[in-house]
C-alpha cells in the first residue's frame, strides 16, 4: 500500500533525504509529502524494460542525443513534488542548463524531457490525475501512461474496461490525448516512425513471450 510520511519537506529536502542505492523501495514527493510508492511485479518490470529498448533502439536508428536514466527525478515547477517515471527521455543536450542533474539526478526544464512513460499499478490516480496535471504545467512534450492490466478509471479507459495506452501529446500548452488498443499502432510526435501496436506491448509483460 502507498503510505505517506506525516511532514511535509521540501523537494531539496527530499533529494538530501532519498535513500542512496535504494532499489526495492521508491519514493517520490508529491506537495510536501514523501510517498512510498508500490513494490513493482515482474511484468510490470518486462513491459518497462521492453519500452526502454525499443525507445533506445530508435534512438540510436535516429542519431537522437538521448538517454534513459536508471533513475531521474522530475520536479515540478508548481508544488513541492518530484516525481520518478518508469521511463524518463532525456535530452543530454540541454542536461549543462539543469542546475540539480549532475548531483541530485533532477530535471525540471522542458527541453530536457522530450517524453516521460508511466506504466499504471494500484496507485493509478497518481498517473491519471496528479502527474498528468503537473507534466502538462512543466511543458513536457509527450506523456504515455501505459495501462496494461486495465486498472485506470473508467472515465479514462471505457466501460467495460481494458487495456490502454493513451498518449498525451503537448499542443498549444495543453495535452490532447489519443488512445490505443489491441492491434492499434501507436502513434508517437516524439518518435513517428516507430513500428509497436499496443498489442506488443502489453505482450512484452508476459515472460514466454
Amino acid at each position: 500500500m502507498v503510505q505517506s510520511l506525516p511532514i511535509t519537506i521540501t523537494v531539496d529536502q527530499f533529494l538530501d533525504w532519498y535513500p542512496v542505492n535504494s532499489t526495492q523501495l521508491r519514493y517520490e514527493l508529491h506537495n510536501g509529502f514523501i510517498k512510498q510508492m508500490p513494490s513493482p511485479t515482474g511484468d510490470h518490470e518486462l513491459l518497462i524494460a521492453f519500452l526502454i529498448k525499443q525507445i533506445l533502439l530508435e534512438c540510436a536508428r535516429l542519431v537522437k542525443p538521448y538517454d534513459i536514466p536508471k533513475i531521474g527525478f522530475v520536479q515540478s515547477n508548481e508544488s513541492e513534488s518530484a516525481f520518478l517515471p518508469d521511463v524518463l527521455l532525456l535530452n543530454r543536450l540541454n542536461l549543462v542548463n539543469e542546475p540539480l542533474w549532475r548531483n541530485k539526478s533532477t530535471v525540471r526544464q522542458p527541453l530536457s524531457i522530450p517524453l516521460v512513460i508511466e506504466v499504471v499499478s494500484t496507485n493509478w490516480r497518481d498517473d491519471y490525475f496528479t502527474k498528468l496535471g503537473q507534466y502538462e504545467a512543466i511543458g513536457i512534450p509527450e506523456y504515455w501512461i501505459v495501462d496494461y492490466a486495465a486498472l485506470g478509471g473508467r472515465k479514462f479507459i471505457g466501460n467495460p474496461k481494458q487495456p490502454t495506452i493513451s498518449i498525451y501529446s503537448l499542443i498549444e500548452g495543453e495535452y490532447q490525448v489519443k488512445q490505443f488498443r489491441n492491434s492499434n499502432r501507436i502513434e508517437s510526435l516524439t518518435f513517428p516512425d516507430l513500428e509497436l501496436t499496443a498489442e506488443q506491448i502489453f505482450q512484452s509483460a508476459n515472460p514466454v513471450t
